[in-house]
């Protein structure tokens, strides 16, 4: 059939993980183009029968091949927790103004990927289509045009990056136990909102005094001034190590999507304000929702991070099982001690500080919010990454809600949902 088309029941839904097939059935994005060539099959043909010579041979009938229908892909994705988080991430992304809300929700014990959600999506049956309210719209080009159709349709749980702020001391922590196994936990400072070192001042949230802090209460309140004083005290060399053992400057172990790499460029020899802001999460380092709940996967699941999957196994157009992919170690980030050091101080951060918002009786979890700033003048990203049951996790979810405040009042919530 000429007008043939890929439907997409569920339209948006899902949207940046499937991509979609174009009009010269392509895959132009996602799923779709990764594995265009098992979904597409073979088309038919219609051979005439020739001589040696190839002159068409009359009264021959013609030969006839059949088209093969493409397999199917069976995903990770849960359809009930992918509506249900997306419908979350939209209802705060409109309460909020947020710009973007991105999820990542998945199990740490095997790498299964329950739900991937970046808001606001676009319908996959007219991905063409962009939104007419959009800024300048009608006085585009041609080629602007299709650079916010590549916008929308990119997926920036994996491609875009991110300054982490307050999660990524989760990294400072553990570079700062490695450097003090015996004795880390009798640091101490003296918060008064704001630390000066020279002519450099690090603010607390809102400047706000934690007072006397060991190491678990400077990481519980999540204590810039304790966090940047730490940092100054470290081997920046072995900081930097421990950084690409978490995977920072190197690839994900994800196969069958495109991504983009974290950053982490601080080495010996940085300067006194680098220092400080990295410590922080701030600075140059950045990172992709899907690095950050790997990272918290591997704490979750006793140093060890499980290869995060969205394809589950294909299935051939008769339902026959073709291919199963089975969960395969991405690599030990951290030894189980560490692991479980670091699950004390991120359930700790629940039980009396920044993440009190997910606190509940029901069960456990461990986590670290972060505020991220990222452009003077504009509001912070807020994150939130943890872990539940914190004693023995099935689930991780990671949220990102762009330019919309506290990780811990806004991004939290949406976590205590989604657990």
């Amino acid at each position: 059939d000429e007008d043939y088309k890929r439907y997409y029941p569920y339209g948006s839904l899902a949207s940046k993980v499937l991509g979609f097939t174009g009009a010269d059935n392509q895959g132009i994005v996602g799923l779709e183009v990764w594995y265009n060539e098992i979904l597409a099959g073979e088309d038919g043909s219609i051979h005439t029968v020739t001589d040696a010579k190839g002159i068409e041979l009359p009264n021959v009938k013609e030969t006839r091949v059949s088209p093969v229908p493409g397999d199917d892909l069976v995903l990770s994705l849960d359809l009930t927790i992918q509506k249900y988080a997306t419908q979350a991430a939209l209802s705060v992304m409109e309460e909020k103004q947020a710009k973007r809300v991105a999820m990542i929700i998945m199990n740490p014990q095997n790498g299964e990927i329950y739900a991937m959600v970046d808001v606001p999506e676009y319908d996959l049956n007219q991905p063409f289509q962009l939104n007419t309210d959009l800024a300048g719209y009608e006085s585009m080009t041609d080629g602007e045009k299709m650079d916010a159709l590549n916008n929308m349709w990119r997926n920036f749980t994996v491609s875009d990056t991110y300054e982490p702020g307050s999660t990524f001391k989760i990294v400072t922590a553990l570079e700062y136990m490695r450097e003090h196994p015996d004795d880390y936990k009798d640091f101490h400072f003296d918060c008064n909102g704001v630390y000066h070192n020279g002519d450099y001042s690090i603010k607390c949230f809102h400047s706000e005094a934690h007072g006397s802090q060991d190491f678990m209460k400077a990481f519980a309140n999540s204590c810039n001034g304790a966090f940047s004083s730490l940092g100054l005290t470290m081997d920046l060399d072995r900081f930097h190590a421990t950084a690409e053992e978490l995977l920072f400057n190197n690839p994900l172990p994800l196969s069958g999507y495109s991504y983009k790499e974290s950053s982490f460029n601080m080495k010996g020899g940085a300067g006194t304000w680098e220092v400080l802001q990295t410590s922080i999460g701030q600075g140059t380092t950045l990172i992709t929702p899907l690095h950050n709940a790997l990272i918290t996967a591997a704490v979750a699941n006793g140093g060890t991070l499980m290869k995060p999957y969205l394809l589950d196994r294909v299935v051939s157009a008769g339902g026959e099982e073709v291919k199963k992919f089975l969960p395969t170690s991405g690599g030990t980030l951290m030894t189980a001690t560490e692991a479980a050091n670091l699950t004390e101080l991120m359930r700790d951060v629940v039980v009396e500080g920044t993440g009190s918002s997910v606190r509940t009786d029901a069960y456990t979890v461990a986590a670290k919010t972060g505020t991220a700033e990222f452009e003077t003048g504009k509001e912070t990203h807020a994150w939130f990454t943890g872990f539940a049951p914190a004693e023995s996790p099935k689930i991780v979810v990671t949220v990102l809600v762009e330019e919309s405040g506290s990780g811990g009042k806004i991004a939290g919530p949406i976590a205590r949902q989604l657990f």
